[in-house]
C-alpha cells in the first residue's frame, strides 16, 4: 500500500499527516500533541531538543534556542545561538523540524521508496523562500518531496469535509502569514479562483503586540528600567519569557473572557537597575486585546476583500468562511472577520491540523515518478489490441462515487459479442452487455481510494476471449482539485531594443492557472566567448509594476556563464530558447537551449544564484533605511500634486518602517520593515497608473532640470541636440498611453548616465560611495576584493581601470529600484 505524506512546516507550529488512498492519519507527537512546536533547544552539555521541551525551554535560556526561522527562511540571515556558539541557516532550523516530524512515522512508511512528501509554504512566499524550503527537505533526507501551496491544502481539508456545493473562503491565519483562498466546489471538484494573503500577519504578531503596548509599558512604570531595555541584552530573557507568558495568555482568551499575563520573580530570576526582582502580573482583558490586534484584523480583511475583487465576487456569492489556523480560535477574531465581510463563519476543519491534512490528501493526486511532480491523469485507458482493436475508456480519478467505463472498438464485433465488468471489491457485476462501440456502464465506487474491476469479453458462441489485461483500477479521490492559480506574477527583465527600455516578459500573470508550460525566444544582447568572465543575465522578477522594472521583488538570476560554455561563442543577435514551467507550487522550472552552439542550460545548476536576492535581515538596517528614504523622496515629489489615496496608504507605510525603526538586533522587524516598503512601492505603481498624465509631467521635469542644472554645459552639441528632440517627443507623449512615453524618459536618463560617465568626477564619486556602501552588497568578500582593486586605481590616476571596477561593483550589487540603476540592465533582449 502507497503511503502519502503531508507536513505543515509552520511558524510556530506544525504537524505531520498520512493517507493511503483511503485513511487520513494524524500523527501526533511524543507528548500526546497535534502540533509540534517549530523550536530548537540546545542545552549547555550539546543536547539538542525539538519541540514543545524546547519551546518552553527557549523562553528562559533565548541565546540556546530557534524559535520562528520559517518567517527568515530565503533569506541569507544566521541564526545564532551564541550560548552554544553555533550558528544556522533558517534551512538548517526547518529540516531539524522535518526530521523529527518524519521520525514519528512508522519505519516501514519512513523506508518505501513508494511514499511521497508534500511539505505546504504559504501563498505569499516568493521564488526564494520555496526554493529555501525545498532545500531543507534535502538536508532532511525526506525523499521525494513536492511543494504545494496551504490555501490548495486548506481547500483539500475543507472537501473532504464537504456537505454541500457552492463557494467559500478559506480564512488561513498562522502563526506567522495569512493566505486568503476563494474556492469553489461542484460535485467535488474543486476550483480555486483566486487567494491572496499578508506575509508577515500571524499570531507571533499579536504576541509582538502585547509585549511593546501592554507588557513594556507596565514594565517602565513598575521597574527601574533603561529606556533602551528593548535592546539590552541584559534583559532578553526577560523579553523573551514576557513575550512567552502573552502567548500563554492569548492563547487563554480563546475560553474566557479575561486572562492573566504572569510570571513569578522566581522564574524569571532578572532584577532591574536598583536591583529590584521583576516580576509580572498584568491583566488582560478581551476588549484591550481586540483593540490591539484591531489593525492587523482590519489588514487581514482588506486582504481578503482584494482576493474577492480579484475573482470578480462579491459577498453575497460566497457561501462561508472556514477557518484555519491556531489564532483563529479565538471566536472574537472569527467574528469581527465574518462581519466585516459579511459572510457567515464556519468550522468545518480541525484548524490546528487542517492543512497537513490537506496536503496528505494531495499528495495521493501527485504523479511521483514525473520529475516535476506533476499531477496523476483523471483519464484512464484499458486497451485489449486483436482484430477488433477493443478498448475501454474511464474516469481513472473522481470524487464521485460513481465513474462511466466506455466500450471503444475499432472495428465492428461480430453479432452476439459481450462483455462484462465485475467489481472484485464488492462482486458486484454489470452483467453481460452486447458489445458496441459506445457502450457506456456506470459503475459504482464503493470506497475511497482504488476501486478494482475486472473485465470478460465473450465471443458470438458465449466462450470467453482471453485478455492480456483485464483490470480497471477508479481511484475515489476525497476531492478534486481542477484549478490552481498563481499567487504571484512572474517575469523575465529584457530589453525591448538594443539600447531601449526594461520591461517585463511574463512567464506566468498572478491569477494563471498552474500548471503551466510554455516557451519563449529571447535574444543575447551581447556576445559570450567560451571561458571568458562575462554571462548572459536572465533577472527574474516577483510583480507587475512595469515602471521601474526593479520596483518589484527581485527573485533571482539564471546566468549563462562564459564557463559554461565549451567551445566558441554565443554571438550578439543569438536566438535563446526558453522553455519553462510553473509548478502547482509556483516554483519555476527554466531551461534555456542555444542552437547556435547546440547548448542547453538547466535551472537545476543556473537557476537563483540566490545569494543576488537573499537579504541577511540581520544586518539590512542601514539599506532598509535607504530605501524607504528613496520611496519617501518619491512620494513627496508627487504628493501635493496629485490626490490620490493609495499615495496616502504608502506614506503611512513608510510612516510606519520609521517609527518602528530597523534596528540590526530585531531581524524580524527589519524584514517587516522591508515588506512594508515593498508594498509601499507597488502602491505608488498603482497611482501612477491612476494619475499618468500628471505623474509623468513631474518625472520629466525631473529629468530636463537634472539635464539643464548639471548637465547641459558638460554635453557634446550633438548629445543637447537629441536630448532636446527626446524632451519635445516626450512632452507629446505624456497624453497617450502605451511605453511610449516612459521609453523616452529611459532614453533621456541613459542620455544623463552617458554624460555623466564621461566625467571624471562622476566615476570618482561613484566609487565612493559604492565603496561605503558595503550594506548593499550580498557578497561582503567580492565588494572588499573590489574596492581594493578601486583604491589602487584610483591612487596611480587610471580613471579608466576605475571605470571598469564601478561597472563590476554595479553588477553585482542589489538592485534598488533607483535611477542610478540604469547602468546595471539586463543583457537579454526580447524576441
Amino acid at each position: 500500500m502507497k503511503n502519502y505524506i503531508g507536513i505543515d512546516l509552520g511558524t510556530t507550529n506544525s504537524a505531520i499527516s498520512t493517507y493511503d488512498g483511503e485513511t487520513l492519519r494524524l500523527f501526533k507527537s511524543p507528548d500526546q500533541n497535534d502540533v509540534t512546536p517549530s523550536a530548537i533547544f540546545i542545552d549547555k552539555r550539546g543536547n539538542k531538543y525539538v519541540g514543545k521541551r524546547a519551546y518552553d525551554n527557549a523562553a528562559r535560556a533565548p541565546d540556546n534556542a530557534a524559535t520562528l526561522f520559517k518567517r527568515l527562511i530565503g533569506t541569507s540571515t544566521p541564526i545564532r545561538l551564541p550560548a552554544v556558539d553555533l550558528e544556522m541557516t533558517p534551512e538548517e532550523c526547518s529540516a531539524e523540524i522535518l526530521r523529527v516530524l518524519f521520525g514519528y512515522l512508522p519505519e516501514e512508511v519512513r523506508n518505501d521508496p513508494d511514499t511521497g512528501t508534500v511539505i505546504t509554504v504559504p501563498a505569499a512566499f516568493n521564488q526564494m523562500q520555496k526554493d529555501a524550503t525545498m532545500a531543507a527537505a534535502e538536508m532532511a533526507g525526506l525523499g521525494r518531496v513536492a511543494l504545494m501551496q496551504e490555501p490548495v491544502a486548506a481547500v483539500m481539508s475543507v472537501m473532504r469535509q464537504r456537505a454541500s456545493d457552492g463557494m467559500f473562503l478559506v480564512y488561513d491565519l498562522g502563526g506567522g502569514t495569512l493566505d486568503i483562498a476563494i474556492a469553489e466546489s461542484i460535485n467535488g471538484r474543486v476550483s480555486l479562483l483566486a487567494h491572496g494573503g499578508i506575509a508577515m500577519c500571524g499570531g507571533r504578531d499579536f504576541d509582538r503586540l502585547l509585549l511593546d503596548r501592554v507588557i513594556k509599558p507596565w514594565l517602565h512604570k513598575n521597574f527601574d528600567l533603561p529606556e533602551d531595555f528593548s535592546t539590552d541584552k541584559r534583559y532578553a530573557t526577560l523579553r523573551h519569557m514576557a513575550t512567552w507568558a502573552a502567548e500563554k495568555a492569548k492563547i487563554e482568551l480563546s475560553s474566557g473572557d479575561e486572562a492573566i499575563i504572569t510570571l513569578d520573580d522566581s522564574e524569571l530570576r532578572v532584577r532591574d537597575e536598583s536591583g529590584a526582582d521583576i516580576y509580572l502580573d498584568i491583566t488582560i482583558t478581551r476588549t484591550t486585546f481586540d483593540g490591539l490586534i484591531a489593525e492587523k484584523v482590519e489588514e487581514s480583511v482588506a486582504a481578503a476583500r482584494d482576493t474577492m475583487e480579484k475573482a470578480g465576487l462579491s459577498p453575497h456569492d460566497i457561501g462561508r468562511i472556514v477557518f484555519v489556523g491556531g489564532p483563529t480560535q479565538y471566536k472574537p477574531l472569527r467574528d469581527k472577520v465574518a462581519f466585516e465581510l459579511g459572510i457567515a463563519a464556519s468550522t468545518d476543519v480541525n484548524p490546528m491540523t487542517a492543512v497537513a491534512e490537506g496536503a496528505a490528501l494531495f499528495a495521493e493526486s501527485i504523479d511521483w515518478s514525473s520529475e516535476n511532480r506533476s499531477r496523476k491523469s483523471g483519464r484512464g485507458a484499458l486497451a485489449m489490441g486483436g482484430q477488433l482493436a477493443l478498448s475501454f475508456s474511464f474516469q481513472a480519478r473522481t470524487p464521485d462515487h460513481r465513474a462511466k467505463v466506455v466500450a471503444k472498438l475499432g472495428s465492428s464485433a461480430a453479432d452476439g459479442m459481450a462483455f462484462q465488468i465485475d467489481s472484485l471489491d464488492t462482486g458486484w457485476s454489470s452483467g453481460r452487455m452486447a458489445l458496441r462501440d459506445g457502450v457506456i456502464v456506470d459503475v459504482t465506487l464503493s470506497k475511497p481510494g482504488e476501486n478494482v474491476f475486472k473485465v470478460f469479453v465473450y465471443d458470438a458462441a458465449g466462450g470467453g476471449i482471453s485478455l492480456p489485461q483485464d483490470r480497471i483500477v477508479i481511484v475515489r479521490t476525497a476531492a478534486q482539485i481542477d484549478a490552481i492559480p498563481a499567487s504571484h506574477s512572474i517575469a523575465v527583465e529584457v530589453l525591448d531594443r538594443v539600447g531601449g527600455r526594461t520591461i517585463l516578459d511574463f512567464l506566468v500573470r498572478e491569477g494563471d492557472q498552474l500548471p503551466k508550460r510554455g516557451k519563449k525566444t529571447f535574444k543575447a544582447g551581447e556576445a559570450l566567448a567560451a571561458g571568458s568572465r562575462g554571462s548572459l543575465k536572465f533577472k527574474v522578477w516577483e510583480g507587475e509594476i512595469d515602471h521601474p522594472v526593479s520596483d518589484n521583488r527581485f527573485v533571482g538570476m539564471f546566468e549563462i556563464k562564459g564557463t559554461d560554455i565549451g567551445d566558441g561563442a554565443i554571438a550578439r543577435g543569438s536566438d535563446l530558447i526558453c522553455d519553462y514551467e510553473v509548478l502547482d507550487s509556483g516554483n519555476i522550472v527554466l531551461d534555456v537551449t542555444v542552437p547556435s552552439i547546440g547548448g542547453t542550460f538547466h535551472s537545476g545548476r543556473n537557476f537563483y544564484s540566490r545569494d543576488e536576492g537573499q537579504v541577511d535581515y540581520s544586518k539590512a538596517a542601514k539599506r532598509i533605511e535607504e530605501e524607504a528614504e528613496r520611496v519617501s523622496t518619491r512620494l513627496k515629489e508627487i504628493v501635493g500634486k496629485v490626490s490620490d489615496p493609495r499615495l496616502d496608504q504608502a506614506q503611512e507605510r513608510l510612516a510606519r518602517v520609521q517609527k518602528d525603526g530597523t534596528q540590526d538586533a530585531d531581524p524580524e522587524a527589519a524584514k517587516q520593515a522591508m515588506d512594508d516598503v515593498q508594498e509601499a512601492k507597488r502602491l505608488l505603481s498603482l497611482a501612477r497608473k491612476a494619475n499618468q498624465e500628471e505623474i509623468r509631467q513631474i518625472d520629466l521635469d525631473k529629468v530636463i532640470d537634472f539635464f539643464d542644472s548639471h548637465l547641459r554645459n558638460n554635453a557634446r552639441p550633438a548629445e543637447t541636440s537629441a536630448f532636446d528632440n527626446l524632451s519635445r517627443t516626450a512632452h507629446r507623449a505624456i497624453d497617450k498611453d502605451g511605453p511610449e512615453f516612459d521609453g523616452l524618459l529611459d532614453e533621456m536618463r541613459s542620455k544623463n548616465i552617458e554624460i555623466l560617465w564621461r566625467q571624471d568626477w562622476f566615476i570618482v564619486d561613484k566609487f565612493k560611495w559604492l565603496a561605503q556602501s558595503a550594506h548593499r552588497f550580498p557578497d561582503a568578500n567580492e565588494h572588499a576584493a573590489q574596492c581594493a582593486k578601486g583604491r589602487r586605481a584610483l591612487e596611480s590616476g587610471d580613471i579608466d581601470a576605475l571605470r571598469r571596477i564601478v561597472l563590476e561593483l554595479d553588477s553585482i550589487r542589489f538592485n534598488t529600484g533607483g535611477e542610478d540603476d540604469m547602468t546595471i540592465s539586463s543583457n537579454i533582449l526580447a524576441g
